[in-house]
């Protein structure tokens, strides 16, 4: 099968009888039986149903309908998305022994009704808890640029199956960095709207007050068409906006030249290795940003972003961790049982802090357009590594992957984690963020990177 550029071109040769949604979907299903073992990104593969849908596209279109923008593209989700006659895993034991889903999640229905194709449920951490995917029991998510390594979490199978080209399009959630973290140590773009901007509705929760959905590719437009599908307010998911839907496809090609971008100095330059802060300085170079900005108490926001995490978490899950301890996943049972003993008054206090540190960047968001940071502070580590030296110092691989993501999503901020290749070297990623509500800008910026060449991977 050709190798098309990305999702929207796919969907764009199926549409003009090129080659059929059968054919494509019939060779990803070979594909990802192919590499899948050694891999390990897809949790559950929906075959079956996947075919049943490509020829129903492939009739829509012979009959002279158009089936939609993404008609006969295939994308698989994080398996804490309900799919409908599957069970909702979220990365654990404990929930296999749950019934099937009745009901597809929201967001997978809106991108079945603009024609993409199911193919089933992706590897992650344990109730999304961890920046590794490294599953007790479904097994490690290994990183296709460097088998050796880790894909990062808690969205591992997600990122993977996209940079392993298994799938062009899939969805994962984000809390301290889920969806960024991954995208980043595999190569691809990973994006984390607003938080309430896109609907949860159907997606098994970690942290309600964090989290959020969104979709990783392999091409700016792909990433705004995906966005642009899922907007829309959703009586399922009551933190759901109720905005009007903004459109970002129609934008990317409007450039920067207004934009006012600067680079995210202080905390965000503490804790990398140096080849994360030159994955930043190249972006800064590519779009003449020259301005850097300090974001105040960052480290605070880190901590006080752990806490209520962490609590929430915990209170979710209190009633199994009393009673069936030894069913969860060890590396997240700890953590969980941590949070279940931070006193009442940690929780509201970081919550105060919460809407101080808000107020901080609505004020800097005055000023400026667009802020960069790096995604990750190092490449991804080898597999099964619990310490790693970061600018001199050892720390825990696990709660260090995410120190430059969990300030962002701590008060809701969309962010697009954008991979930047150097020669014969590991990915990075590289967070280009903005205001709630201004995706629309993010992506403008991406897109100049894209035509530009600075991100460059295919």
């Amino acid at each position: 099968m050709k190798d098309y550029a990305d999702a929207v071109a796919l969907a764009a040769a199926i549409g003009k009888k090129e080659i059929t949604a059968r054919v494509v979907v019939s060779k990803t299903i070979e594909k990802i039986y192919r590499h899948n073992p050694q891999l390990n990104c897809f949790t559950t593969v929906t075959a079956e149903a996947a075919l049943t849908q490509a020829e129903e596209i492939d009739a829509a279109i012979a009959g002279g309908k158009d089936p939609g923008i993404l008609a006969g593209v295939p994308f698989a989700v994080k398996n804490l998305f309900d799919i409908e006659g599957i069970t909702t895993l979220a990365g654990s034991k404990i929930n296999a022994e749950n019934p099937p889903a009745r009901e597809d999640a929201t967001a997978i229905t809106r991108l079945k009704q603009t024609g993409a194709i199911s193919l089933g449920a992706l590897n992650m951490d344990e109730y999304a808890y961890g920046f590794v995917t490294e599953n007790s029991h479904y097994g490690a998510t290994l990183n296709p640029r460097d088998r050796t390594r880790i894909a990062g979490g808690s969205s591992g199978g997600s990122a993977a199956a996209v940079a392993a080209g298994l799938v062009p399009l899939t969805l994962g959630s984000d809390t301290n960095g889920s969806i960024r973290v991954p995208a980043a140590l595999c190569g691809v773009y990973g994006f984390k709207p607003t938080y309430s901007r896109l609907s949860r509705a159907g997606a098994f929760l970690f942290s309600s007050s964090l989290d959020c959905i969104g979709p990783f590719a392999r091409s700016v437009r792909d990433i705004a068409t995906v966005f642009d599908v899922l907007q829309g307010e959703d009586p399922r998911d009551p933190v759901c906006t109720k905005k009007p839907a903004q459109l970002c496809l129609p934008e990317l090609n409007q450039g920067i030249e207004n934009l006012k971008i600067v680079v995210a100095d202080g905390y965000f330059t503490e804790g990398a290795e140096p080849e994360a802060l030159e994955a930043v300085a190249i972006v800064a170079k590519a779009l003449d940003v020259k301005e850097r900005i300090a974001i105040p108490e960052s480290h605070r926001a880190r901590a006080a972003a752990y806490i209520i995490t962490a609590t929430e978490g915990a209170n979710l899950h209190l009633k199994n961790l009393q009673s069936r301890p030894e069913d969860f996943d060890p590396a997240t049972r700890n953590r969980f049982l941590a949070g279940a003993l931070i006193p009442a008054s940690w929780y509201i206090q970081a919550q105060r802090f919460r809407r101080w540190y808000r107020t901080q960047l609505q004020a800097i968001f005055q000023q400026v357009d667009i802020i960069l940071a790096p995604t990750t502070p190092c490449v991804a580590p080898p597999l099964g590594q619990e310490k790693m030296i970061i600018a001199g110092e050892e720390v825990l691989v696990r709660p260090n992957l995410g120190r430059f993501t969990q300030p962002l999503s701590f008060i809701g901020l969309p962010v697009l984690s954008v991979p930047i290749w150097r020669a014969g070297k590991l990915p990075l990623g590289v967070q280009v963020i903005a205001a709630p509500y201004y995706e629309s800008l993010i992506l403008r910026v991406a897109q100049v990177l894209e035509d530009e060449r600075t991100i460059n991977y295919l």
